[in-house]
């Protein structure tokens, strides 16, 4: 089994937790395109076999994000599993829905963003939430990310609550964007509530969960239907055709000319059959991600 399946993260498991069962149900060598926080849920690509070579192709997806943000608290961890810190009065006569929505379209376009303590990037060799565990302070640097859309889904009014739709670029932390809306209505608040929908061309509607996967394993029409294949994933890209000769040199890592731009490319040999990704630099074809071995 080779290619990628999208899985319906639930909440309360790890990105790690789904690898290891889809481990265990294919005996396959597995992984994914980058983690899903425990309390969010969503689009999780899982790679297995062969496609985790694709890794590379797919690690700096946009996505898009519903999200839920609780107005008026605030945590150490910018989330629902946090500890409270503060809490701060919510003015209620900002929160009409016209007002609520013509501030979100404000965080639309580029623009540095803080990233929360709690999170998995390194300062000096370090992770910032081994600095957060301690009660260790660290300089936060701010990113520059890019938010493309944010659209009003609804206001929660007895429970100070917004829900919101945003497409993002990569490295966007939805905790600290809460925290930074919140700021807007001149109050605190953290994420109470995190799905993600899209990574990239990948979508909840094509998702499984888990529980679905393991009750139809034995449905092979179903798996087929389930798993994206290496060469659907690539299907808009070049074709390159090759005679079983040059098919035999590029398999042991021989680069061949050919006269097609840089870029990536499907190939197939003389009989229509997919042999693999290969990639041309400088016109010379070398292989990348191959099938028949």
């Amino acid at each position: 089994m080779n290619g990628i399946i999208i899985i319906d993260k639930k909440k309360g498991c790890t990105s790690h937790d789904i690898v290891y069962k889809i481990k265990k149900i294919f005996n396959q060598k597995v992984g994914h395109t980058g983690t899903l926080d425990p309390m969010a849920e969503g689009v999780l690509p899982i790679l297995i076999g062969k496609g985790t070579q694709c890794s590379k192709y797919l690690m700096n997806h946009d996505k898009k994000y519903n999200v839920k943000l609780q107005l008026g608290i605030k945590t150490d961890s910018a989330d629902s599993e946090g500890k409270v810190i503060e809490e701060k009065e919510v003015n209620s006569n900002l929160l009409t829905e016209e007002n609520i929505a013509n501030i979100l379209k404000t965080f639309i376009g580029k623009q540095e963003q803080i990233p929360p303590i709690y999170s998995a990037i390194k300062v000096n060799g370090k992770k910032l939430y081994e600095y957060a565990r301690k009660g260790q302070e660290v300089e936060l640097k701010p990113r520059q990310i890019e938010i493309y859309n944010i659209e009003l889904i609804k206001y929660l009014s007895e429970e100070k609550q917004i829900e919101f739709e945003v497409f993002c670029g990569k490295g966007t932390y939805i905790r600290s964007l809460c925290e930074d809306i919140a700021n807007k209505f001149e109050t605190v608040g953290y994420m109470r509530e995190l799905k993600r929908i899209q990574v990239g061309d990948f979508t909840i509607e094509e998702s499984i969960t888990i529980d679905e996967l393991e009750k139809n394993i034995e449905d092979t029409n179903f798996i087929d239907e389930k798993i994206i294949s290496i060469e659907k994933l690539f299907e808009d890209k070049p074709i390159i055709k090759l005679e079983k000769r040059k098919i035999d040199l590029l398999l042991n890592g021989v680069k061949l000319t050919q006269n097609f731009d840089d870029g990536i490319y499907r190939i197939y040999d003389d009989e229509d059959i997919f042999v693999g990704i290969g990639v041309i630099e400088r016109h010379l074809l070398k292989r990348d991600i191959i099938m028949t071995e």
